[in-house]
């Protein structure tokens, strides 16, 4: 009987090939689809924020809408096709079951690593030079500042333990989204770990990308700081150089622990290991 999904440990085995495979792609390619994959997560990510500048919805139903819409962006990455770090970050597979090589997988890391911020950043200065963030009185760009200022006010800690939790679920979302054999099913696997991600407070390091970016743009728009009720003194500590101190290398080191190990490494094990203990993959 054909099943209308993989099985856990069919997934494991495909993702082990599929990985292996984007390890091997053209760098070329690899890194257009890594452009484009910051590209889609901050489409989702502008839309979290045009949702959360709503403060009439009430705080849980905010949170629950915006990350209902911020799943937006893996949906167009798993469906339409694109490099995602914190997806790919399951290629571990691909190296524990001697597909790939260590050093391939770093390097892969490193290059869509640095298509996805090319791609976000890329978003937020169209968004800022298109003037979209004077909606609603200002209140969508002050939103996108506040936002970007909480993030760069994290402790390493929380950065790093929010990181482990949002790609423990995004690439569980990966996971479930392979398993599925048809679109729609594919769109439900992604939209339910990513909005429980969002909703919840994790952090992302490709969506922050575009949201920090996007936030030290917009603090030099004088009427977008008097929206949020603060000073431009009040966003000192937001800029460039803390985008990645305070925010971008905890958040990463916590993505590629959540993902690479709580995914990976463990379902790797389960079903993929070799030896005594081994689950049964038929």
């Amino acid at each position: 009987m054909d099943l209308p999904m993989f099985t856990p440990p069919q997934i494991a085995e495909k993702l082990g090939d599929v990985c292996q495979g984007k390890c091997r792609m053209p760098m070329k390619k690899f890194f257009v689809l890594a452009i484009l994959a910051g590209a889609f997560i901050a489409f989702g990510a502008q839309l979290s924020i045009l949702v959360g500048s709503d403060a009439t919805l009430g705080f849980g139903f905010t949170k629950f809408i915006a990350g209902a819409v911020f799943s937006v962006g893996l949906m167009l990455v798993v469906v339409a096709g694109a490099e995602l770090f914190t997806g790919d970050n399951l290629i571990v597979i691909s190296a524990l079951e001697k597909k790939v090589r260590w050093g391939e997988v770093l390097k892969t890391w490193v290059a869509v690593y640095i298509g996805n911020l090319v791609g976000s950043v890329f978003i937020a200065l169209l968004l800022y030079w298109s003037g979209l963030w004077s909606m609603n009185g200002n209140l969508v760009g002050s939103a996108a500042l506040k936002i970007a200022g909480t993030k760069v006010g994290l402790t390493f800690v929380q950065g790093l333990v929010r990181g482990i939790l949002c790609n423990w679920l995004v690439c569980l979302a990966v996971w479930m989204a392979t398993a599925s054999k048809d679109i729609i099913g594919k769109l439900f696997a992604v939209f339910f770990p990513v909005m429980a991600f969002v909703a919840s407070g994790f952090e992302h390091s490709v969506a922050n990308m575009f949201f920090i970016p996007y936030g030290i743009l917009l603090k030099s728009v004088p009427q977008v700081v008097a929206a949020t009720g603060k000073t431009l003194a009040d966003f000192a500590g937001l800029n460039w150089v803390t985008l990645w101190t305070k925010n971008l290398i905890p958040v990463t080191i916590g993505n590629i622990i959540g993902g690479a190990f709580f995914v990976g490494f463990i379902y790797w094990f389960a079903y993929l290991k070799k030896g005594p203990g081994t689950v049964e993959t038929k």
